[in-house]
């Protein structure tokens, strides 16, 4: 009887192996093996309009090496130099400059338009085994890349680099950043282009330092005696100034909080003693190296040569995304006595 118990289950396992066999069989294409891809690291350096983000982003770009990629909405189109406040053929030192002076004024640039262009010029500064570092002031562009664009996540390490300076100490250098730029020819780079007629909420003529000039140009056509249009200048330039300052408040305000949502590696550079020693310039040179440059050195350096992370491909796997240790505070503190 145990004997027969013993065949009859014998039996019964057989047909049960037999039965799961099957899938243990995959068909031939399919490879189970993942594999690992190396994730591109790529650089933002943020900061509300003023803070020195373009100098950062170029002497950054000159030691590691890398390219920049422009994220600022209005620099992106041709024209209006002094007014959009373009990085000059000097300024930038030789490094390669992408999404530059390169649409139509009258066009709109979306965030998708960002997107696409800013994929294919990190892709083409890959391929020169360069380091891309984001820089602008429009932070909507850079929220969309990071979080609406689920391939860039998948491919990319981030690393933030955040120039902080108190609206205190910016408010006295924007307003004489402005002086500067009226002084460099403002006032008729505007009036070349100006039209009454003209949407000033599209295009290139969004940008500040357009509308402002509006009245002015309109009392400047007219019989108004010369004090008459100095005073509407001045107020024109007056109006330039607040906007500007509150663009830097809202600037602000947005990059904090991307900074709670980001804080896993995004790094906060206080520039502010950098601008209220701007009367003496080698002073002011030397905090910028000390409390700026010096630091955020080393944060890149170590974002991109320490704890590489992987993508992990596999069959019917979704891509999983790895983050780079944040260099310690110690470290930061240490560049900056």
């Amino acid at each position: 009887m145990i004997k027969l118990f013993r065949q009859n289950m014998k039996v019964a396992m057989s047909a049960v192996c037999k039965q799961v066999q099957p899938f243990l069989n995959f068909p031939s294409p399919i490879n189970m093996t993942p594999f690992y891809r190396r994730k591109d690291k790529v650089v933002f350096v943020m900061g509300a309009t003023g803070t020195g983000k373009s100098r950062l982003a170029i002497e950054l770009a000159a030691h590691f090496p890398g390219e920049v990629i422009n994220s600022d909405k209005m620099q992106v189109y041709k024209g209006l130099n002094i007014v959009t406040n373009k990085v000059t053929k000097e300024e930038c030192r030789e490094i390669p400059h992408h999404l530059l002076g390169f649409v139509d004024p009258d066009s709109d640039f979306t965030a998708t338009d960002f997107l696409n262009h800013t994929s294919l010029a990190m892709r083409s500064i890959s391929s020169r085994d360069k380091v891309s570092i984001i820089a602008g002031g429009s932070n909507s562009f850079i929220e969309a890349l990071v979080d609406g664009d689920p391939e860039f996540r998948s491919r990319h390490d981030c690393c933030f680099l955040w120039v902080d300076v108190s609206l205190r100490a910016l408010r006295p250098f924007v307003s004489e950043r402005v002086d500067r730029m009226v002084e460099a020819g403002l006032v008729d780079e505007v009036r070349s282009m100006y039209n009454p007629q003209a949407d000033n909420t599209k295009g290139i003529r969004r940008a500040i330092g357009v509308g402002e000039m509006d009245q002015y140009f309109r009392i400047e056509a007219t019989d108004a005696d010369d004090e008459s249009k100095a005073r509407f200048l001045e107020a024109s330039i007056n109006q330039i100034k607040d906007n500007t300052c509150l663009l830097a408040r809202d600037q602000q305000k947005k990059i904090r909080r991307l900074y709670n949502m980001w804080s896993w590696n995004m790094h906060r550079i206080d520039a502010t003693e950098v601008f209220e020693r701007r009367g003496s310039k080698e002073a002011s040179d030397e905090a910028w190296e000390r409390l700026v440059l010096r630091p955020s050195s080393m944060i890149v350096d170590r974002f991109l040569y320490e704890a590489p992370s992987t993508t992990i491909i596999s069959p019917d796997m979704t891509a999983t995304t790895a983050i780079a240790p944040p260099v310690p505070m110690a470290a930061v503190a240490a560049a900056t006595h």
